[in-house]
C-alpha cells in the first residue's frame, strides 16, 4: 500500500519502521530535516521536510495516489487538520493520533464529520492494556484474536508449577486440553516448542486458547484468576486518569499519587470514587503510610522511565505478591528490564504503533494476503498470525497430524464460527475457519504458506 506518515517522533518512527518492513510504500513528512534524513538513511522510505498540514506538501508527498495517511505529530489539532486535507485532496483513508481527553466525548462526532478511518489515543490504549492485565494478574501480557474470542497470554513458570520440568507431551491432560503452549522464552532464546520440549522454572510461556480455556488453565495451575481488588497508581497524568476510570468501573479500589496540587484537584473532581493523594510517589514513607505493602497491584506511570523501574523494584521487595505494571518509553531498555522480574511492562509508543499497524493489515488483507490479525512476539522474534481459510485451500479437511508443516510453524488455535478450538493431531480445519498460527518464519501471507512445498 502507498502510505504517508506525518510526524517522525517515537511513534511515527516505530510505525514507519514496521510498515516499511512489511513491504508498504512509505513517504514520511516531518519539519525537522535531520529526522527526515535519518529516516531516509535507515529505513526504506521517502522523506519530505515540511508541514504535513500544507496542501502543497501533501501534493509533493503523493496524496493523489496514497491509500492511507497517518498523522502522529505531537499536536492533536495538526493531526486532525492533516486528515481533513488528506481526505479532501486525495480521498484516502486517514488515521489521527488524538490525545486530549477533552476530545474523548466528541470522538465519534469528529470521526464522522472528518471521515476518519481510525482515531488512536496512546494514553487510553496504554491504560486499556494495563486494565486487561489487572483483570488477570497472573499474566504478563494479553493479546486478543478472533474478535476477542481467543487470547494470547504470557505467564512465567515458577519452580512449584505443575508444568515445571515436564516435556509438553507429558503435561497432564486436564491442562493440555485447555490451551496450546505456543512460544517459550528462556533467557535470550525463543522457541516454538514441540512435544519433547521440557519446560523449566523461569521460562516465560505464551499460551493460546479461548478466554474460558485460559481461565481454566490458570485455575488448574493454582494461579489467581480474579481481578485485583485494589490498585495504587503513581502518576496522575492522562494514562493514570484513564486507567483509574476503567478500574473504578470494575469495582477496584484506586489510590492515585501526583505531585501537582492543581492536577490532584482535577482528578478529585473527575474521579470522586478514587483516593487522590498530593505527594511524591517516590517517597517511601508516604507509600508505606498509604498501604503499599497491602495493595493488590502497583502501577508506575510517571514520565521518567528510571523512576518507574526503581519504584517497581522497591515494591517488589516489600510486597512480592502485588501485581506490578511499569510504564517505559525507551524500548532499548527491554533486555535490561526483562531480567529484573518486575511484572508487566507497557510501552505506550509501541502500543499505539501496533494498533495502527493492525488496522493497516486489515486494510491490506483483502488485497494481497488473508491475514486478519498479526502480533509481534518476544522482541519481534516470533509472530502470531490469524488467517481466514478460503475454499480450495489444501489445509481443509485433513487431520493436522497429516499436514506437512514447515519447521518453526505451530497451529495454536482454530476459530470455527465462534467456537474456539485448542487443536490436537485429529483436529481438522474447515472452510471459513480462522486459524491462529505462531511462527518464527517471516513473510507468511496466506494459510497455505505454512505447508512445505
Amino acid at each position: 500500500m502507498r502510505i504517508i506518515v506525518v510526524g517522525c517522533g517515537n511513534v511515527g518512527l516505530a510505525l514507519t519502521q514496521q510498515l516499511s518492513k512489511e513491504g508498504h510504500d512509505i513517504t514520511v513528512i516531518e519539519e525537522k530535516s535531520q529526522v527526515v534524513q535519518a529516516a531516509v538513511n535507515n529505513l526504506d522510505v521517502r522523506g519530505i521536510v515540511g508541514n504535513g498540514a500544507s496542501y502543497s506538501i501533501m501534493k509533493d508527498a503523493g496524496i493523489d495516489n496514497a491509500e492511507l495517511m497517518i498523522a502522529v505529530t505531537n499536536s492533536d489539532e495538526l493531526n486532525l487538520l492533516c486528515c481533513l486535507i488528506a481526505k479532501k485532496a486525495g480521498n484516502c483513508h486517514t488515521i489521527a493520533r488524538v490525545r486530549n481527553p477533552v476530545y474523548k466525548k466528541e470522538i465519534n462526532f469528529i470521526k464522522e464529520e472528518l471521515g476518519l478511518s481510525m482515531v488512536i489515543n496512546p494514553e487510553e490504549a496504554a491504560a486499556s492494556e494495563a486494565s486487561r492485565l489487572l483483570k488477570l494478574p497472573s499474566a504478563t501480557k494479553i493479546e486478543t484474536f478472533a474478535r476477542g474470542r481467543a487470547e494470547l497470554v504470557r505467564l512465567v513458570i515458577d519452580e512449584n508449577s505443575r508444568l515445571c520440568d515436564h516435556a509438553l507431551k507429558d503435561i497432564p491432560s486436564d491442562l493440555k486440553k485447555q490451551v496450546v503452549i505456543a512460544v517459550v522464552s528462556r533467557g535470550n532464546e525463543v522457541f516454538i516448542p514441540n512435544g519433547s520440549f521440557i519446560l523449566r522454572a523461569g521460562d516465560e510461556i505464551t499460551i493460546c486458547g479461548s478466554s474460558k480455556g485460559t481461565l481454566n488453565f490458570f485455575k488448574k495451575l493454582g494461579l489467581p484468576t480474579a481481578k485485583v481488588h485494589s490498585s495504587m497508581i503513581i502518576g496522575g497524568g492522562e494514562t493514570g486518569y484513564y486507567l483509574a476510570m476503567q478500574l473504578i468501573s470494575l469495582g477496584i479500589k484506586v489510590t492515585i499519587f501526583d505531585k501537582d496540587p492543581v492536577r490532584c484537584k482535577e482528578l478529585t473532581d473527575l474521579l470522586p470514587q478514587a483516593l487522590v493523594i498530593n505527594g511524591d510517589g517516590t517517597d517511601k514513607d508516604m507509600l508505606l503510610e498509604e498501604g503499599v505493602t497491602r495493595t493488590d497491584s502497583f502501577v508506575a506511570l510517571t514520565n521518567l522511565d528510571e523512576e518507574n523501574i526503581m519504584l517497581s523494584m522497591y515494591v517488589k521487595s516489600i510486597n512480592p505478591k502485588a501485581k506490578l505494571i511499569t510504564k517505559v518509553h525507551r524500548v532499548n531498555y527491554g533486555d535490561i528490564i526483562g531480567s529484573l522480574g518486575i511484572g508487566s511492562i507497557i510501552y505506550p509508543k509501541n502500543i499505539t504503533a501496533e494498533r495502527i499497524v493492525e488496522f493497516v493489515r486489515g486494510m491490506s488483507a483483502s488485497k494481497d494476503s488473508n491475514i486478519e490479525t498479526l502480533y509481534k512476539l518476544n522482541d519481534d522474534r516470533a509472530e502470531a498470525l490469524e488467517f481466514i481459510v478460503r475454499s480450495g485451500s489444501p489445509v481443509i479437511g485433513k487431520p493436522l497430524s497429516e499436514l506437512k508443516l514447515k519447521k518453526g510453524v505451530l497451529i495454536a488455535c482454530i476459530n470455527h464460527y465462534g467456537e474456539i478450538i485448542s487443536p490436537s493431531g485429529d483436529t481438522m480445519i474447515r472452510d471459513r475457519d480462522s486459524v491462529i498460527v505462531v511462527t518464527m518464519l517471516p513473510g507468511l501471507k496466506d494459510i497455505n504458506d505454512i505447508l512445505e512445498k
